[in-house]
């Protein structure tokens, strides 16, 4: 409900910025992390006082998470760490990266994730990436350069990083979901306004049936987004095994959906749909990024897949 009422308020940069912080840089802090960590890192990100970010994809490593190079070495009761990330939201600003480094050997059992403080020395921020959408929030490339932080930053065990970041990665796949329906709802508010007191010949565009049934059919998107964005949510409270699919489902339909009903919308409001000084661009470009983050929709659809056959 949160994330839906977020999205209304016509910037969804600003709600990617608050829920890449709550959705995951400190979600796995509060499930996983020793109580010093949570005392230093999660107390005061809820205070509002420290910023995180999470550290996961890198230049040659998006979706496949356990192709990821950076790497943390052990030196006695230090980790060493040297690498690359990015399109990392709230990059520029954080205080802290909860990042996934690898510790170990190749593949997915050699990854654990570490709490990096932004003020070790070698840090660096690149570049504040150009982006289509979500542009109230940033998003930055980040580099480690020998970066040395105590071994007591580790998050949970060693080498099970991969397991607490495919964990956490459904809660962050419905909070997509939850957007793009939100999103969609604004969005429908905003057309059938405009629809209502826009006319041409002497009629309104709400009075033309092409538009009255594609409204319509914007209404049954919307539903059915929501509907199993809520079901997925469920199965994750109650720890069904099946909760995994309902999310993938849930950002498959509402990423799509969210997308075309921007560009209907957009298309309504014509020559005002096209100006700055109307959400509805906004909302476009905003849209665009759904289908792509916390995993795309085609490894969505291979989630799916896998479990059908």
């Amino acid at each position: 409900m949160l994330c839906e009422e977020l999205a209304k308020g016509d910037t969804i940069g600003t709600a990617v910025g608050l829920l890449a912080q709550s959705e995951f840089a400190i979600s796995v802090i509060a499930d996983e992390a020793s109580d010093a960590l949570r005392d230093e890192y999660l107390v005061p990100a809820i205070r509002g006082e420290r910023i995180g970010a999470i550290g996961v994809t890198e230049p040659g490593a998006g979706s496949d998470v356990a192709a990821i190079t950076t790497r943390a070495r052990r030196d006695g009761a230090d980790y060493v760490i040297s690498g690359q990330k990015t399109f990392i939201t709230n990059g520029t600003r954080a205080d802290f990266v909860s990042l996934a480094a690898r510790t170990g050997g190749d593949g997915a059992r050699g990854i654990s994730l570490i709490v990096v403080p932004t003020d070790t020395p070698g840090f660096s921020v690149g570049r504040k990436l150009d982006k289509l959408g979500t542009r109230a929030s940033d998003t930055a490339e980040i580099f480690f350069d020998e970066c040395r932080v105590p071994v007591g930053n580790l998050v949970g065990e060693e080498g099970r990083g991969m397991r607490y970041i495919l964990s956490h990665f459904a809660g962050e796949r419905l909070v997509i979901a939850a957007l793009a329906t939100g999103a969609m709802e604004r969005l429908v508010e905003l057309g059938i306004a405009y629809a209502r007191e826009r006319t041409t010949f002497g009629t309104a565009l709400a009075g033309y049936q092409s538009w009255r049934h594609r409204f319509a059919g914007m209404a049954i998107r919307l539903e059915a987004a929501r509907l199993l964005t809520y079901q997925a949510a469920d199965l994750l409270n109650r720890g069904e095994a099946t909760g995994e699919i309902a999310v993938s489902m849930a950002k498959v339909e509402a990423a799509t959906s969210v997308q075309a009903v921007a560009a209907e919308v957009l298309q309504i409001h014509g020559g005002f749909g096209q100006m700055e000084e109307s959400p509805v661009p906004r909302y476009y470009r905003d849209a665009a990024a759904m289908s792509v983050g916390a995993g795309t929709t085609e490894i969505m659809r291979e989630i799916i897949a896998r479990a059908l056959v």
